[in-house]
This record gives structure tokens, C-alpha cells and sequence, in this order.
């Protein structure tokens, strides 16, 4: 087989990096790029011009990868030597040896594939390697795959110098050698499509009476694969083009409809053109990789089968279940390899499709994206610190769940203050759309159309235009939409279902009758207003627990016990960072200046207490658990939150209770995004009273470069008298 140009330069780095300092190296690799191939080339070649070496291939994951990735070792590394676990068990390691592995027949629980004593085996003969003079090089194949302390158990069998990681979306580490294979790379050499089109002439505007989101997705689908279809047996190919639709977990009600829908379409099991691929359901799989094979769809659950390789997929329908759904990276690569590796030039052909009502694209796009990962060690508390006590408090009430009576009066005191609503049904719908609150009485869907080169394109803002249309809403239908919206405003808030529902009713629905009603909206109408405005629904009733408002609640009993430092602290930190300074300061000992994460306020806080003379030294609080310092507050629906300060600080023999917020910026804008400061400061504000402490919020101003904080409460109008420059005050 011809490598291509980028795949011999990937191979090249490779070579290089195994002859650099350092344990890790790190393949990232887009699907669809031949990383096999790239990998399993480079051992072979590795392994030729450097003897007595043994490469182990680990996968993860309940299916066979280990064995695909062998296969093509065999087919396309002509001599080379390749074993499975079974064959190390019968005969051992020999130099030259490519071994592929499933991590999890060495390490799951309960797995029968290796029983105790045939693990012992398995070490016995990794010992005979080592004493034959063998030296092992270990490849993690799918390493963002559930890697885990028991399959770093695996590794550490072999005693490796040398570590690949090779991934699409690898995990970040910071002291690893990158080898990167770009999707422009592979786009120009014909690997995978151009273009990665999401929901392409989606109708704006559109209304649907007879059919539901499902059927309108599916028909999309099915037309595009009409159309890639007859574009390839234009071009004199036989390529039969697949849909992959992905089902989200947990949706067997849904699962039949999408199976009907495509039986009365002519696509079924029986005439072999339906695939499914579910955990317990496997059906018409044979040859589905074939580009002629006669499957139009296959049904998958949430995630794809890790390694699956069918360059004829060309649609993905992601189904949802409820309303959002996370979106992952991964399966979105299964449908961009081209099916003969070239390129048509043909925008048909060359592009892959997206049909979803999804509203954003999140988890693992963000995080192969971007983000860093960070070292971690255990501190431990110096012994001068040991004697520090402080009172700590705690929840007493039994429920964890507000007073809905309380909530019902903290939702309406907000909507009557943010929208000006009073008792007239009218004025107060026309007051709340203005306030862009949505009264249509159909389902009105949001999602985006355009076209990426890259993924990156997809993730990124204004790449893809908003488009929408609506549904007829059909109260049973669209029953589990309703009651998915109000559970994300109970999630919001902290309420339960229940709860929610019924201050929805009183506020928004003809029944039951209540005096402070703002409209009266009839059964469907109420459905649809939740589900249209549940976002802004979320945002308000979290808001209205925690706003400054007349409120009845009366403070609950709290418990307190007395607080000490933990003897031991696990300390995560940035190894990247050329600052490893160590804060002698600190409680603990040898706590270095690159902790994180953390604020651009709280490094120059810390920073700050290393310099200032009058510190005697500073504790870095932890933000749950009952270990850590906190303080009890109460919301607007009398529910016990926890409060725990960022810092404990001695300043000239006074304790200070610390807690830094969001920045002021160069402008002097507000950046805290912690709706209950006001209630947190008023809190800090009496236990300190109480206890004859000090305490304040801190804030870093940009505008000023200077540390402010306040003492008295919490604003965030950074002139309010209330915020003095730090080192002023102290």
C-alpha cells in the first residue's frame, strides 16, 4: 500500500520523538486518517532497525479492536509478527513481536478471559522477556477511551521507556511529544470529505401538522441518500451510501418509531436493507463495511462502536430523547471517511451530512479542543498549623429541597420586580414578550444549517447560521418534552418535578386558580410555553432563589464542630508553567505557586499574601465536603446552601475569611458569575460578627491593577463605597 505524504511524515516524527527524552508521546490523529496504518508501519519499521524489542498494543473497550488493528498489521506490514493475548499465553515474547491486547482481559472484574492463575502466567512470561534481554514499547490505542487506574496497572507490567497515546481527541498532557495530523492534511490527500454539512436546507419558518421532529429528521436523511445515491452511479460508482442513526440511551419507545417509520419506507430487517448495532441487538452487520453491501441504515445507540470503520457511511441522524442531548466528537467522525479515498470533486459526494435538533455541539468537542490537564500531589499540612481551629457550620434541615409555599413567593416577587407584572393578563403577556418570552402555541425548534471544513468550524461561534421552524404540539406527543423542560427548571433551582409543575400551573395555566396569576394559559398553550421558554424559564426561577428580594424566610438552625486543617492536601498544578516558585507561606508544605486551577484573582491573591509582610500565612480552602471550612446560608425559598470561602489568612495575628469573585474588568464591568455573592457576603458578614473574625469579598480590577475588597456585602458597581483597595485596608 502507498503511504500517503502525511502519513510517512507522521511515521518520520514518530521515529524522531522515540529518540527524544521522555516517556509520552502523543498521536493525534483525525478518524479517517489511517492511524493504524501510521502506527502499525512505524513499529514495524522501529522494530527492524532496533532489536530485542517487543511492541504491546493496548485497546479499550467490550469489543474485538485489538484484532481489527492486528489484521491490518498482517495485511499491510508484509513479515511482520503479530500476536494476541492467547498466543503470549502459549508461547511468550520473541523480539519483533507486535502483541495486541484488550486491556480489560487483564484487568475487568469477573472477566473469565484470565483467570488468576493465568495472569500470573502472563506475568512469568513478561519476566522471560525482560530476562531474555527484551525491551517493551507500549502503543495506547482510543487513549481518551476509559483509561483508568487498573489499565496503568497494565502498563506498568512492561517497565516502558516509551508510551504512544494515539487518539482522535486525545487527553491533554502537557510534557508529551505532539505528533499532529491535521484535518487539512488528510482533507488534501483525499482520505476524508471536505465538507461536513449540519442540517443543509433546513426550512426556516416551516410548521409541521402531521408528522413529528423523528419523521422530519428521517425523510431528510433519506432524501440525501437518494441523492448521494444517484450522484455515485453517476459517476460510474457503485458506493451504496449509509445512514447512521444514533438513538439516544434509554429511548426503546423511540427506537420503535424509528423502526417503523423506516418499515413503511421499504427499509426493514427482513429485506436485509435495516443494520442495527445495539448492546443486545445485533442484526444484518455482515459485510456492512462493504461499499456495495445492500444496508441503507443502521440503528446505533448513543456512542458508536470504538474503531468501527464503513467508509460508506456518509448521513448521521442524532436523534434526541429529551432536549439536549451532548453531542460527541468521535461519532461525527465515522461518516467522514470517503469510501474509495479519493475525492470526487463533487460537493455531493465529497461532503458528509448532519440531521439534528441539537442546539449546541459540547463534551468532548470542547475538550479535545482545548483545556489542559494539570499534575496532582499529595501536600501535607505543616506541623506549626496542626493547633488552628475555627468553627465551621453545617445544614441541620433534613430535606435538601425547597419549601415550595416559599419558592411560589420568591418567583413571584421576581417576575412582579424584573417584568413589572401586576394582575393584568394582558399587559403582563405583552410585558413578557417584550422580555423575549414566547407565546407561539406551536413547538418552535432552534438548531443551525451551514457547511465546515474542519470540526473545529462546527464548534466555533458564528460558523453556522440559527435556523427554525415549528410543530403542532400534540399534548401527548410532546408530553415528555413538557416534562423534560420543567425538570431542567427544578434542576436549576433545586426543586423537584412536582414542585415545579405546580408553581408553573398557578403562575402560567387557567388552573388552579390562584390571585397572583400573571396570564391564563389553556392546557396546549401551557405545554408549549414551557417547552419553547425553558431556557429562560431555568434562568429565572434559579434567579429568583437567589435575588435581593422581601422575603419571609426565617433563619433555620444550624449546626457547627470545630475545624482543623486537613493533614493532608491533593495539590493540582500546572508542571508547564516556568514559575514552579514554592509559597512559604502556605500551610502546607512545599505548595508551589502554579496551583490550579485557579482565578486571575486568586493568583494575585495568593501572590499577594506571599509578599505582604503583615501575612503570617494562608490556607487554600476546598469547596465541598465536611473536611473543609464552610458557612451556612438560606435562599429565597428557605433551603440551607454551603458556603465555603476561598482562603483562612492571618494577617498581624487576626484571622481573615477570604473569598475571591469574578474580576472587574479593563472597563470596569462585573465578571462574577455567582448569583448568590449578595447572600454569601451577608452571611461571611455575620459569622464573622459572631465569631469575632474579619472578612470580606476580593476582586482583582483589571482597570486599576490593584486587589479590591469589600467588607460590608457585595455589589458589583465596582465605585460602591464598599470596595476599598486591598492594601489600604490592611
Amino acid at each position: 500500500m502507498d503511504l500517503k505524504n502525511f502519513q510517512i511524515d507522521a511515521i518520520a516524527q514518530l521515529n524522531d520523538a522515540m529518540g527524544k527524552s521522555g516517556r509520552d508521546i502523543v498521536l493525534k490523529s483525525p478518524t479517517g486518517s489511517g492511524k493504524t496504518i501510521i502506527l502499525t508501519t512505524f513499529m514495524h519499521d522501529y522494530m527492524k532497525a532496533n532489536p530485542n524489542i517487543v511492541f504491546v498494543w493496548l485497546t479499550p473497550g467490550k469489543g474485538e479492536l485489538q484484532e481489527q488493528s492486528k489484521s491490518k498489521m498482517d495485511k499491510y506490514c508484509h513479515g511482520a509478527s503479530t500476536k494476541n493475548l492467547a498466543d503470549v499465553m502459549t508461547s511468550g515474547f520473541a523480539a519483533g513481536d507486535a502483541v495486541f491486547i484488550n486491556w480489560q482481559k487483564l484487568t475487568m472484574k469477573g472477566n473469565v478471559a484470565l483467570k488468576d492463575s493465568e495472569r500470573t502466567n502472563f506475568l512469568e512470561w513478561v519476566q522471560k522477556a525482560f530476562e531474555a534481554g527484551l525491551r517493551f514499547k507500549v502503543v495506547i490505542d482510543e487513549s481518551h477511551e476509559n483509561f483508568t487506574d487498573k489499565a496503568d496497572e497494565v502498563i506498568s507490567y512492561f517497565k516502558t521507556d516509551k508510551i504512544v497515546w494515539a487518539s482522535a481527541t486525545p487527553r491533554d498532557n502537557p510534557s508529551a511529544i505532539m505528533v499532529n495530523v491535521t484535518e487539512e492534511d488528510v482533507i488534501a490527500e483525499g482520505l476524508i470529505k471536505k465538507l461536513i454539512q449540519i442540517n443543509p436546507d433546513f426550512p426556516s419558518g416551516k410548521k409541521f401538522k402531521d408528522k413529528d421532529e423523528v419523521e422530519f429528521l428521517l425523510e431528510q436523511a433519506l432524501a440525501k441518500q437518494q441523492e448521494v445515491k444517484a450522484a455515485f452511479v453517476a459517476k460510474g460508482s457503485k458506493v451504496n451510501p449509509l445512514i447512521v442513526v444514533q438513538m439516544p440511551n434509554n429511548s426503546d419507545a423511540q427506537l420503535a418509531e424509528v423502526e417503523a417509520w423506516l418499515g413503511k419506507n421499504g427499509i426493514d430487517t427482513a429485506t436485509g436493507t435495516l443494520a442495527v448495532w445495539l448492546a443486545n441487538v445485533k442484526e444484518n452487520l455482515d459485510d456492512i463495511s462493504e461499499n456495495e453491501s445492500k444496508q441503507k441504515v443502521v440503528i446505533i445507540k448513543q456512542a458508536i462502536a470504538t474503531g468501527w470503520d464503513c467508509p460508506r457511511a456518509h448521513i448521521l441522524v442524532k436523534l434526541r430523547k429529551n432536549m439536549d442531548e451532548t453531542f460527541e466528537i468521535q461519532t461525527l467522525g465515522r461518516i467522514r471517511r470517503m469510501p474509495e479515498a479519493c475525492h470526487y470533486e463533487d460537493d455531493t459526494l465529497d461532503s458528509c451530512y448532519l440531521y439534528t435538533l441539537d442546539e449546541k455541539f459540547t463534551s468532548e468537542a470542547r475538550q479535545s479542543l482545548g483545556g489542559r490537564a494539570l499534575n496532582a500531589t499529595k501536600l501535607f499540612l505543616k506541623p506549626e498549623h496542626r493547633g488552628f481551629k475555627l468553627t465551621t457550620e453545617q445544614r441541620t434541615m433534613v430535606t435538601d429541597t425547597r419549601d415550595p409555599l416559599l419558592a411560589l413567593s420568591a418567583v413571584v416577587a421576581y417576575f412582579v420586580k424584573k417584568y413589572k407584572l401586576d394582575d393584568d393578563s394582558s399587559k403582563n403577556t405583552k410585558r413578557l414578550v417584550a422580555a423575549h418570552y414566547d407565546f407561539s402555541a406551536d413547538i418552535i425548534n432552534q438548531t443551525v444549517t451551514g457547511d465546515a471544513t474542519v470540526l473545529k468550524d462546527v464548534f466555533s461561534d458564528g460558523a453556522l447560521r440559527q435556523v427554525s421552524f415549528s410543530t403542532v404540539l400534540d399534548t401527548h406527543r410532546h408530553g415528555q418534552y413538557f416534562r423534560h423542560a420543567l425538570g431542567e427548571v427544578g434542576s436549576g433551582c433545586g426543586m423537584p418535578y412536582n414542585d415545579v409543575r405546580g408553581i408553573f400551573s398557578r403562575l402560567f395555566g387557567e388552573k388552579p386558580d390562584y390571585d397572583k396569576k400573571f396570564v391564563s394559559l389553556k392546557p396546549k398553550e401551557l405545554y408549549a410555553f414551557a417547552i419553547n421558554n425553558m431556557h429562560k424559564l431555568k434562568e429565572d426561577f434559579r434567579e429568583a432563589m437567589s435575588a435581593e428580594l422581601p422575603s419571609a424566610v426565617q433563619a433555620s438552625p444550624i449546626a457547627e464542630k470545630e475545624f482543623h486543617f486537613p493533614r493532608e492536601w491533593i495539590f493540582t498544578f500546572d508542571a508547564s508553567l516556568s514559575s514552579q516558585k514554592v509559597f512559604a507561606k502556605n500551610v502546607y508544605k512545599d505548595c508551589l505557586s502554579s496551583g490550579r486551577p485557579r482565578s486571575t484573582g486568586e493568583i494575585k491573591f495568593e501572590r499577594w499574601c506571599e509578599k505582604e509582610h503583615s501575612v503570617e500565612w494562608f490556607y487554600r480552602n476546598g469547596d465541598k465536603g465536611d473536611e473543609y471550612f464552610s458557612i451556612v446560608y438560606q435562599d429565597n425559598a428557605g433551603k440551607q446552601k454551603l458556603f465555603y470561602p476561598d482562603y483562612i489568612v492571618i494577617i498581624e495575628g487576626t484571622t481573615w475569611i477570604v473569598e475571591v469573585k469574578g474580576n472587574f474588568n479593563a472597563s470596569g464591568a462585573s465578571e462574577n458569575i455567582d448569583i448568590y455573592a449578595p447572600k454569601k457576603a451577608d452571611a461571611l458578614k455575620a459569622y464573622c460578627k459572631k465569631h469575632h473574625v474579619c472578612g470580606g469579598f476580593v476582586c482583582y480590577s483589571e482597570e486599576d491593577d490593584e486587589l479590591l475588597i469589600a467588607t460590608d456585602g457585595f455589589t458589583e458597581n465596582k465605585t460602591d463605597p464598599c470596595w476599598t483597595i486591598l492594601s489600604d485596608l490592611i
